[in-house]
């Protein structure tokens, strides 16, 4: 029985590739960075979501930028990248669908 458990994973190992993978992963420890600098306005549920909408509206140099960051307090520079999304019409409508006010 343990010898097919690796044949149902495959399908699921299949649909990732690993550029899918390493965005996934960027994104996830961009957000460690983007956290901190929404928690300045916003708290709880409102920050997680906030978070969320900026992360998933950055490009993908954007994402690098802000993982240059992880584990160290974010800079000026990071902190304009943040607000730079934070301004994009498509960042302030998830910010609206997710009930966040969150300005420039």
């Amino acid at each position: 029985m343990t010898r097919l458990l690796p044949l149902f994973l495959l399908p699921a190992l299949a649909a990732c590739s690993p550029q899918d993978m390493a965005d996934k992963v960027g994104r996830r420890t961009a957000e460690t960075v983007v956290r901190p600098i929404v928690d300045d306005r916003l708290a709880g549920p409102q920050a997680d979501a906030a978070t969320r909408c900026i992360v998933q509206n950055a490009s993908a140099a954007e994402i690098q930028s802000l993982v240059r960051d992880v584990g160290v307090y974010a800079g000026t520079s990071t902190e304009a990248v943040v607000w730079a999304i934070v301004a994009r019409s498509e960042t302030q409508s998830c910010l609206a669908a997710s009930g966040v006010a969150l300005g420039v």
